[in-house]
């Protein structure tokens, strides 16, 4: 990581860490994607271990105490990505590698719109813990090509 991309996280909130996380979930797959088109076992078993070391790490900082079932949709979510991963690489699908990349795009716009309009129901609800406010409904609100830079 550069020194700039350095200081930029040490001062981030919860909530734009998570994101930068699912920048580097996507980024990986995307790497995993290119790696399986040109053959590269190696590389492609490289990035998706990368990425599954991410989801690994989100799983564990859940806290399904304070969160209740946001948290717990989470952590099936995160399941079911990294079964996702492993399936693709194991039958070298990138088929599957793209379907990672959309749904994990679509939780992590849902983060960012929460970000920008954070819940206005009277509860100080608070984004600081990015693990207790995100509802499976809005992981699937949105859709978007599976190869998007970001």
């Amino acid at each position: 990581m550069n020194p700039y991309d350095q200081r930029a996280l040490e001062g981030a909130t919860g909530v734009e860490l998570t994101i930068a996380l699912y920048d580097g979930i996507i980024r990986f797959m995307r790497i995993a994607i290119d790696a399986a088109e040109h053959a590269d076992v190696a590389r492609r078993r490289a990035a998706v271990r990368r990425a599954m070391a991410i989801i690994i790490h989100l799983q564990m900082t859940l806290q399904f105490d304070i969160g209740g079932k946001p948290a717990q949709a989470l952590g099936e979510f995160y399941a079911a990505m990294f079964a996702l991963m492993l399936q693709g690489s194991q039958t070298n699908s990138t088929r599957k590698f793209d379907e990672v990349i959309a749904c994990v795009w679509n939780v992590r716009e849902a983060w960012r719109r929460g970000v920008q309009t954070p819940a206005s129901d009277g509860g100080a609800q608070s984004l600081a813990d990015p693990q207790s406010h995100l509802t499976s409904t809005e992981s699937s609100q949105s859709v978007s090509p599976s190869r998007w830079t970001v």
